[in-house]
């Protein structure tokens, strides 16, 4: 298993820090590179195309993970009192995660079509809007509306995560929290929050980091338009190598990107680390 996971990640990563001080172009192999030394890190620092990118990440992160934290926690919440059909709701929440997310992403940009998608239809005939609107093809909206549809296709992870937590929970002090008087909110602030407090920041962390790392859903969705307002870091990196065909400022871009991810990943496990204190 170390010899599989050194050739899938590790000669791709040193092959890239090599790549990141030479210039070479991507096609042929027969070319040479050149030593540029940190010519392409400095590039990188000041272009501002790329910061542009790794704010519209942070942005596009924040606000779905927020919005996911706060729908699953809900949900998990609902899908844990008791009611008919409890289970197969429970199975329904499955289903947005086990859907593959070029496939998510394809509906949802049928769904927001602005010739004959069912969100202006819905729109039009509650009498909100109108005219249909392209809601991927106005720079303002497009990054909202692909969160919506990210949303829609993680919050089952949190909602799932902290209903297994929700679980764990002893009912004998739902009972005694009853007993002393204690209102709703007093039974989740003082019961359920610290019950779930330490499998929700897991979660968080999870999605933050993938979160960061998206590429597929907006390579499907918008391409990075209208006007790169929705041109995320990893879709810039994936533009300086392909289109672009820079294998060497693309691998120093990759690896800022990297350097943001590991940062999060410190946070990650400085968390857990407070979490198993004590």
């Amino acid at each position: 298993m170390f010899i599989i996971v050194l050739g899938v990640t590790g000669y791709p990563l040193l092959q890239s820090i090599w790549l990141s001080f030479h210039s070479r172009p991507l096609a042929g192999h027969d070319v040479q590179a050149e030593w540029v030394g940190l010519a392409n890190f400095k590039t990188v620092l000041e272009n501002a195309a790329f910061r542009a990118a790794v704010a519209r990440t942070l942005y596009f992160t924040i606000v779905s993970v927020l919005a996911e934290a706060m729908i699953g926690v809900m949900v998990a919440l609902l899908l844990d009192q008791e009611f008919r059909g409890r289970a197969f709701v429970r199975a329904l929440l499955v289903l947005p995660l086990a859907m593959p997310t070029v496939v998510s992403a394809m509906m949802w940009r049928l769904i927001y079509n602005p010739e004959y998608g069912a969100f202006n239809a819905l729109l039009l005939q509650i009498g909100l809007i109108d005219n249909y609107q392209s809601w991927l093809g106005t720079p303002g909206l497009a990054m909202n509306m692909v969160i919506v549809a990210e949303v829609w296709k993680n919050f089952s992870i949190v909602a799932i995560i902290v209903l297994a937590a929700l679980q764990t929970i002893p009912r004998e002090l739902y009972e005694a929290a009853t007993i002393d008087s204690a209102g709703p909110w007093a039974r989740f602030r003082n019961v359920t929050w610290p019950g779930i407090l330490a499998p929700l920041s897991v979660a968080l962390v999870l999605r933050t980091i993938e979160a960061f790392k998206v590429f597929d859903i907006f390579y499907v969705m918008t391409r990075g338009g209208p006007a790169n307002t929705t041109k995320t870091a990893t879709f810039f990196v994936y533009d300086e190598s392909f289109a672009f065909l820079r294998a060497g400022s693309a691998a120093s871009y990759a690896l800022v990107v990297v350097a943001i991810s590991m940062v999060l990943i410190a946070i990650y496990v400085r968390l857990l680390r407070r979490q198993d204190q004590p």
